[in-house]
């Protein structure tokens, strides 16, 4: 079996679906020797994402979201003998008659169509086109399937749910050493409220500082901040004004991107987690901060209570007060707070990515065996 697995973006978005290809790529590395790998790269990427013998990295010079990626990318995967290709960013070759098999993680541009810029609403246009051509399809939630399945008419047997897990690095540690490391590097309060994810409008981020204005103004928690760890998203602008309309300037720490090795240590040091977002496809952020063992808070939408379970509050993500409210029982309540790291260290043992792997490996085959270049659009049976 030869397996295709395009990781350009990785080069240019370190981030949600580029630690998911990460991830999936080390796993399978560890997991089958058998399969003949090959992972296409950005031609600026050099670094190889696997070192097993039987992972080749191979240049593909087609940009990612442009115009040209289409016609582009099918002459060059022409070049590369494959029994299959995973395109784990949406959208597959569509002038290329390899098997392929597509990841969706959300359907949030479709559900929140506002809150996309004009060069995203065209790259995520081809998503029907994308669910009519693939064999088969992954998707990270069974909340996530419902809308594929209700938006885009897909049939269920073509798709299957094959959760995302935490790093094995998110895990708990010395709580006191972490603050004082971060305060040390980042400049940020002993004690903190965070948030961790891309800053735009559809985490609900301004809902977030609505809800920790009301807290300080209210509540008088006046001396804790809010940590917001991420890089600047679409539309991210608007929520930088509204810092400065509840003059939270002095209270509201913006990180940016922050290295991966920081991150088990943000988590660590706060005194909760917020992840108050309209839609997740998956919400990484939760499980990150249940494995580090510290106390989450949530939207009653979409997949989050899906991944959560019983391990974190959960609330309405419209209802800022009901966030204030929810924040306000995690910093006074001492009882409920070690109820929840328990739970949710509990909650985050369940996820895996080796078991992440092994699924998409029995993807794999059932795709190759099922699914052949001249019936590549057709679908393939329940897998």
């Amino acid at each position: 079996m030869r397996v295709g697995i395009d990781a350009r973006l990785i080069y240019h978005q370190p981030a949600g679906i580029s630690r998911y290809t990460k991830h999936l790529i080390e796993e399978l590395a560890l997991l089958d020797g058998e399969t003949t790998y090959t992972v296409f790269q950005h031609r600026k990427h050099r670094e190889p994402l696997a070192l097993a013998p039987n992972f080749r990295r191979r240049t593909l010079f087609t940009p990612v979201h442009r115009r040209i990626e289409q016609p582009m990318l099918g002459c060059e995967l022409a070049l590369h003998p494959l029994d299959l290709l995973h395109s784990t960013d949406f959208i597959p070759p569509f002038f290329n008659r390899v098997p392929s098999v597509i990841t969706v993680h959300d359907l949030g541009f479709l559900l929140w169509p506002h809150f996309l810029t004009e060069s995203h609403a065209a790259y995520y246009s081809q998503i029907d086109r994308a669910v009519r051509r693939a064999c088969h399809i992954i998707v990270p939630s069974q909340s996530t399937k419902n809308d594929v399945v209700g938006q885009l008419g897909a049939s269920p047997t073509k798709i299957s749910v094959i959760h995302e897990s935490a790093a094995s690095f998110y895990r708990p540690l010395p709580q006191a050493q972490s603050r004082l490391e971060m305060q040390s590097k980042y400049g940020i309060p002993e004690d903190y409220i965070l948030f961790v994810s891309t800053i735009e409008p559809r985490k609900n981020i301004g809902g977030l500082l609505n809800a920790f204005h009301h807290l300080r103004k209210y509540y008088k928690v006046g001396d804790i901040g809010l940590v917001l760890a991420g890089k600047p998203g679409w539309l991210y602008e608007e929520i930088f004004r509204r810092v400065e309309e509840l003059e939270l300037r002095q209270s509201a720490f913006f990180l940016g991107r922050v290295p991966d090795e920081d991150l088990p240590h943000l988590y660590n040091g706060a005194r909760c987690h917020v992840h108050p977002a309209f839609y997740e496809g998956f919400g990484l952020s939760p499980l990150e901060a249940m494995a580090c063992g510290t106390p989450t808070i949530v939207g009653n939408t979409s997949s989050m209570p899906e991944v959560v379970g019983d391990a974190g509050l959960i609330v309405d993500p419209s209802n800022w007060e009901e966030i204030a409210v929810a924040i306000h029982r995690l910093l006074t309540n001492d009882e409920l707070h070690q109820e929840l790291r328990q739970k949710g260290l509990q909650r985050a043992s369940v996820f895996s990515w080796r078991k992440a792997a092994a699924e998409t490996l029995a993807v794999y085959r059932a795709v190759c065996e099922q699914c052949t270049p001249t019936d590549a659009p057709a679908h393939p049976t329940s897998i």
